[in-house]
């Protein structure tokens, strides 16, 4: 039997480009600090990560395009 091989769809170049092109919107950064905060006192190290990512973000657009 063959191994697996990837086959893409004829849509997905297509649909990863249109994303690349649009813009995300990101939330506040009140909202992001705070939910920073609730990651940090549930102790989701993962969480705290992504938040402050975002915060990092949201704050500096420019910062990482």
């Amino acid at each position: 039997m063959k191994p697996y091989v990837y086959v893409p769809r004829p849509t997905e170049h297509a649909a990863i480009r249109a994303a690349c092109r649009s813009g995300r919107p990101l939330p506040p950064v009140p909202e992001l600090l705070a939910a920073l905060l609730v990651a940090n006192r549930a102790g989701d190290r993962e969480a705290v990560c992504l938040c402050a990512h975002r915060v990092v973000r949201a704050a500096a657009p420019e910062v990482g395009e």
